[in-house]
C-alpha cells in the first residue's frame, strides 16, 4: 500500500542504520581492541625475549669477533719467546718483526705491536715505527698503560703505521718471569672493520646496535644509523635515562626521541668494557599488526556492508510480507479494516481539498448464514473469495475495495456521486447475481445488497460509514438484493 511506505521506509532505515552501527562498532571494536592486545603481546616480547635474545647472541658472536683479539694480546704478552727477546737486550730486530708480522697474518689483525719498556721503541709487524715519549699527546696510551691495575685496556686512536686509520687497540701489559712491567703488546682492529660487523649484526637481527663505553661515550656503532657522538647523555631522550643505565650491568629501557618510541636493552661486555646496546623503534616493530588493523578494518567495512545489503534486503522481504499480513485480509487478498481507515482519512483529506465527490458503498452477501448451513463453512469461504473478486472485476482502479468483516465489503468510490456510484453498484450486484460458485460438485449462486452514500464535507469517516450502514439496512429490510441511498 503506498500510503503507508514512507512511515514504513523511515522505520526501516532507522532499523537498517541501527544495524549498520552495531555492526560496525562490534567489528572495529574487535579490530581495535585485538590491535592493541598484540600490541601489548609484540611489546613484551620485544622487551622481555628477542632484545634481550639478540643481546645474548650478539655476545656470543662478540666473543669470537672481538673478544678474540684480547687472548690475542694475551697470549703475545705471556710468550716466551717475546719475553725472553726482551730480556736478552732486544738484539735482532728482525726477529721480532718476524714474530709481528705473523701473528698479525696468523690471527687476520689489522696491525700488530710491542712497545718495549727499556728502549721505548714501538716495534711493528713492518718494522721499527718510533720511539715513545710522554710529551707525545699520541703516545699517551702507552704511559696511560703503564700505570694500569688492569691486564689491559683497550682505546680508539689512529693508527700511526696504516695512515692514521681509526683503530681499536687492545692494550696488554707486558710482565717478565718476575712480574715487572717489561712494555706493552697487543693487535689492533680497524673501525670499518668492527662497523662491518655491526653491520652485518643489524642485518641479520633487524635492530640497531651499538657499542658505548663506560663513561657513556659512543665509541663504535653501525653505518646505517645515525652518527650520535659524543655522549649518550646529549642524545634527546636517551639522555634522560643515561645515569640509570650506566649504574647497571645489564637492563631493558625504553625512551622517546623524535616522537618515536624506542625499546632498549643494555649488558656490559666486561671483556671490552663496554656497554652493548640493542635497540628497536616501537613503530617499526608495530607496522605488521598495524596494516593487519587497517586490512582487519577493511574487511570489517566490507563484511558490514554486505550484512547490511543483505539485512536491507531480508527486512524489505519481511517488510513488504508484514505489510501485507498487517493491510490485508488473507482469505480475498483485499484491504482489511485497519487498512481502510488509513486509506479513507486520506481519501477524506483529498476530497476536502479538491472538493470532488467521494462516495462509499457497504456490500453485504445475502443470506451468507444459509450457505454455511447448507454447504460448510468451505464453501462460504469460496463464496466470500468469488464475490471479492466479481467486485473488484467491476470497479475502477482508483476505487478503494476492503473486507469489511465476515460477509461484508466496504468500498470508497474517488471521484464519484451517488448517482454514478448507484449504477456501479447495480452493476456489480448483476455481475454477482450471474456469477456461479462452484464448491465440491455444487453450484452455488448468491446476490448481494448495498447501501451508498455520498460524503458530505467536514464530516467525519465515521459518520460517512453510519449512513452507508443505514442504507444497507434499507437494502435488506426492503427484500435485499438490490441498491439503497442514504
Amino acid at each position: 500500500m503506498t500510503w503507508l511506505q514512507p512511515h514504513l521506509l523511515k522505520d526501516k532505515r532507522k532499523l537498517v542504520l541501527l544495524l549498520s552501527l552495531l555492526v560496525g562498532a562490534g567489528f572495529m571494536l574487535t579490530s581495535v581492541v585485538s590491535y592493541f592486545v598484540a600490541k601489548a603481546t609484540i611489546r613484551a616480547s620485544i622487551v622481555l625475549n628477542e632484545l634481550p635474545l639478540t643481546s645474548d647472541n650478539i655476545y656470543s658472536e662478540i666473543q669470537k669477533d672481538l673478544v678474540r683479539p684480547i687472548f690475542i694480546s694475551s697470549m703475545m704478552a705471556s710468550d716466551t719467546f717475546l719475553r725472553d727477546w726482551v730480556l736478552h737486550g732486544e738484539q735482532d730486530v728482525d726477529k721480532i718483526t718476524k714474530y709481528l708480522k705473523e701473528v698479525k697474518e696468523r690471527y687476520g689483525a689489522f696491525t700488530s705491536f710491542f712497545v718495549s719498556e727499556r728502549s721505548r721503541i714501538y716495534y711493528h709487524a713492518s718494522g721499527v715505527l718510533k720511539v715513545v715519549k710522554e710529551e707525545e699527546p699520541r703516545d699517551v696510551w702507552y704511559f696511560r698503560t703503564r700505570q694500569l691495575q688492569a691486564p689491559y685496556e683497550i682505546n680508539v686512536d689512529p693508527d700511526l703505521a696504516n695512515r692514521d686509520a681509526l683503530t681499536i687497540f687492545i692494550n696488554y701489559r707486558a710482565l717478565d718471569y718476575e712480574g715487572n712491567f717489561i712494555g706493552a703488546t697487543g693487535v689492533g682492529l680497524t673501525v670499518d672493520a668492527v662497523r662491518k660487523l655491526i653491520d652485518d649484526y643489524q642485518q641479520r637481527y633487524d635492530r640497531s646496535i651499538y657499542f658505548v663505553d663506560l663513561k657513556g661515550n659512543f665509541v663504535v656503532y653501525g653505518s646505517r644509523d645515525h652518527t650520535p657522538g659524543g655522549n649518550i647523555r646529549n642524545v634527546p631522550g636517551l639522555g634522560a635515562i643515561a645515569e640509570q643505565i650506566l649504574k647497571v650491568r645489564h637492563g631493558s629501557f625504553e625512551y622517546v626521541r623524535d616522537g618515536h618510541r624506542y625499546l632498549l636493552n643494555v649488558r656490559l661486555v666486561p671483556e671490552l668494557h663496554w656497554y652493548l646496546f640493542v635497540e628497536k623503534a616501537e613503530d617499526e616493530a608495530l607496522t605488521e599488526i598495524r596494516r593487519t588493523l587497517f586490512l582487519n578494518l577493511g574487511i570489517s567495512l566490507a563484511i558490514t556492508l554486505v550484512v547490511v545489503a543483505l539485512t536491507h534486503r531480508v527486512i524489505g522481504h519481511y517488510q513488504r510480507r508484514l505489510e501485507e499480513m498487517a493491510t490485508h485480509d488473507k482469505l480475498t487478498g483485499l484491504a482489511n479494516r485497519q487498512a481502510f481507515d488509513v486509506v479513507a482519512e486520506h481519501a477524506i483529506k483529498a476530497a476536502d481539498r479538491s472538493g470532488d465527490p467521494l462516495s462509499a458503498m457497504l456490500i453485504d452477501i445475502d443470506f451468507f448464514k444459509k450457505i454455511n448451513d447448507t454447504h460448510g463453512h468451505v464453501a462460504g469461504d469460496v463464496v466470500i473469495q468469488g464475490v471479492a473478486k466479481v467486485a473488484k472485476s467491476c470497479l475502477r482502479d482508483s476505487d478503494i475495495l476492503c473486507r469489511w468483516g465476515g460477509e461484508e465489503y466496504m468500498v470508497l468510490l474517488k471521484g464519484c456521486d451517488v448517482t454514478h456510484a448507484r449504477r456501479l453498484a447495480e452493476k456489480l450486484g448483476q455481475a454477482v447475481r450471474e456469477t456461479v460458485f462452484r464448491h465440491d460438485d455444487t453450484d452455488i449462486t448468491v446476490t448481494v445488497s448495498t447501501g451508498i452514500t455520498q460524503y458530505r464535507p467536514g464530516e467525519s469517516i465515521d459518520q460517512l460509514i453510519q449512513r452507508a450502514d443505514t442504507a444497507l439496512y434499507e437494502a435488506k429490510a426492503a427484500g435485499r438484493d438490490r441498491v439503497c441511498l442514504a
